[in-house]
């Protein structure tokens, strides 16, 4: 940073005369003084990160046995650059688990006589949520795979029953295994467990988010002192409107709608957490990680991830959702999200590189895969199916865009009757299937748009359009600025 001049003025028959600094020098003086201090923040937010480096210690708040530790794959994760700065050297997949537990959860809790459950800071009981993180270096990507809590499954010593039972029955050693063979053998390298109060610490600690709503959601349970009031529309949640937005599963989709809103708030988290102003919060985050996080993984795995993710644009992350339906439960019997092996053996071969050991003699469905075995060069148009979705239901708006699918070879679009009024400059083409290439061929159709491979769209689609500002009537991209 360069400062200005002291400019001197020799004058006869006296001292030189020091003219005052001019006004750009002040400017550059305080802009070193707002540097030294950014610079101060960072040193701290690095030497913490140093500190913790030293050790590859796992962040364990529960003990696991020698039996539970083998559920894990043991294979070294990280290589070392000439700096000794941890990298990771491979594929790791990581079981996140989402656990809220109510003194009711813990055998032996103390009577509070309070009148209600109230939330522990502990890791017993049933888990909220579930995902499978793989962090990729070779294909250089993210995934996360959200596997629904009512998803039906066989749970060693339980048997059949819904996967969140799991860490009930036996801690996250269990809920690895029992998604393991859920998932046709994926090998599970590590997990972590978060309690929901430190969900709501950990994004209060990142600012709060920025975050579109997309309805009214109300709900009380005073069991639970559990208190659901948010509004439809754009704003700013702290940790506790962020974990209501969470918990929130009262409507016809139930849990899955549940794992649609937990993919957008990833995203929208993901963009903010990757930010330069992020570093500077690494300090508190630790602090919390400590306190409310169960994890085998180490200091440097943590580090070799963050580091990893750092790099990455929202166009790396992927947002898919176990493949499945509904179940029509009969009166008095429990619902489940039942899985498809089909789309597993699709998922755990396309995503996680598990090759599967048969085949499938003939098959009759209207499944991606079938399409694609009828249609070795790529599933053709006309068996796409795509929904659009536009603010308010506009009708007029989805039909142009649905006339231009059809002209391109597109004939089977659905003009949902759910509104995506969430403001959007750029239309989003969302591979709700999970297949990417099918989306970008939709997106050349419409000659614009973002493709995002999540399961934030209609469900039963291939692909869901919601509609931006940059689509216009005459099916010209308009000229807003992007």
């Amino acid at each position: 940073m360069s400062v200005s001049k002291v400019n001197y003025r020799p004058k006869k028959g006296g001292p030189k005369k020091v003219q005052p600094p001019k006004k750009g020098a002040r400017v550059n003086w305080l802009l070193m003084g707002f540097g030294l201090s950014a610079i101060a923040s960072l040193s701290t937010a690095i030497g913490a990160l140093l500190a913790l480096s030293f050790t590859q210690t796992p962040l364990n708040q529960v003990r696991l046995s020698p039996d539970e530790e083998a559920v894990f794959n043991q294979e070294e994760t990280l290589s070392y650059s000439s700096l000794n700065v941890p990298e990771l050297r491979r594929p790791i997949n990581i079981l996140v688990l989402g656990i809220k537990s109510l003194s009711t959860d813990i055998p032996d809790y103390p009577e509070t006589n309070l009148g209600y459950h109230p939330l522990v800071n502990s890791f017993q009981g049933r888990s909220d949520s579930m995902m499978l993180l793989r962090l990729d270096p070779r294909k250089n990507e993210v995934v996360v795979l959200s596997i629904p809590r009512d998803t039906r499954t066989r749970v060693e010593g339980v048997g059949i029953t819904k996967i969140n039972d799991a860490n009930a029955y036996g801690g996250a050693s269990l809920a690895a295994e029992s998604v393991s063979n859920l998932l046709n053998g994926v090998e599970i390298d590590r997990y972590v467990r978060i309690n929901v109060q430190g969900v709501e610490k950990l994004i209060d600690a990142l600012g709060g988010v920025d975050f579109y709503v997309p309805k009214d959601m109300k709900y009380t349970d005073h069991s639970q002192r559990l208190y659901i009031d948010l509004e439809e529309g754009q704003q700013q949640l702290d940790g506790q409107k962020a974990l209501q937005l969470l918990r929130f599963r009262y409507d016809a989709l139930g849990d899955v709608g549940r794992v649609q809103r937990q993919q957008a708030l990833i995203r929208a988290l993901t963009e903010q957490a990757l930010s330069p102003k992020t570093v500077l919060r690494i300090p508190e985050i630790l602090g919390i990680v400590r306190s409310h996080i169960d994890t085998n993984l180490g200091t440097n795995e943590l580090i070799a991830m963050a580091a990893f993710m750092g790099q990455k644009s929202r166009s790396d992350f992927q947002m898919v959702m176990l493949p499945g339906d509904f179940n029509q439960p009969e009166e008095g019997q429990p619902s489940y999200w039942l899985p498809s092996q089909r789309g597993i053996t699709r998922v755990a071969q396309d995503i996680f590189g598990v090759q599967p050991d048969y085949f499938y003699a003939n098959d009759n469905s209207d499944s991606i895969e079938a399409r694609r075995e009828a249609d070795p060069y790529g599933i053709a148009p006309s068996s796409v199916r795509v929904a659009i979705q536009t603010r308010d239901g506009d009708r007029e708006i989805a039909q142009s865009v649905a006339n231009q699918l059809i002209e391109s070879g597109y004939n089977r679009v659905f003009i949902s009757t759910i509104p995506y009024n969430e403001p959007t400059t750029k239309t989003r083409i969302v591979a709700q299937g999970g297949d990417p290439s099918m989306a970008a061929r939709v997106r050349v159709a419409l000659g614009l748009g973002e493709v995002l491979v999540e399961s934030t769209g209609i469900l039963g689609t291939d692909v869901t359009i919601q509609v931006g500002r940059d689509w216009t009537m005459d099916n010209e991209p308009s000229t807003i600025d992007n």
